[in-house]
């Protein structure tokens, strides 16, 4: 468990550097990325994570990734012991 937080921190701190050089335009776009906020949307989430755990309101419902904007589900699979949004 204490493996994958570090990889999560050091995926973070890689996806920092490289959004700060980028050219204005570029910056946009990521801006746009960041500022999207996970809510939910009628029967639908929006600006999700895939992977990460998802609350008990969403049980069974989708949601859009925040970067690719496909579409995942909120579901519990027989090796995770929490709901997580999988790809549907």
């Amino acid at each position: 468990m204490q493996f994958r937080s570090m990889l999560s921190a050091a995926a973070l701190a890689a996806s920092g550097l490289l959004v700060a050089p980028a050219a204005a335009g570029a910056a946009d776009a990521s801006t746009t990325a960041v500022a999207c906020t996970y809510q939910r949307s009628g029967n639908h989430w929006v600006c999700i994570t895939p992977g990460a755990f998802c609350p008990a309101a969403a049980h069974k419902k989708y949601g859009y990734a925040k970067v690719t904007n496909r579409k995942y589900r909120c579901t519990l699979t027989s090796g995770d012991i929490r709901w997580r949004w999988h790809r549907a």
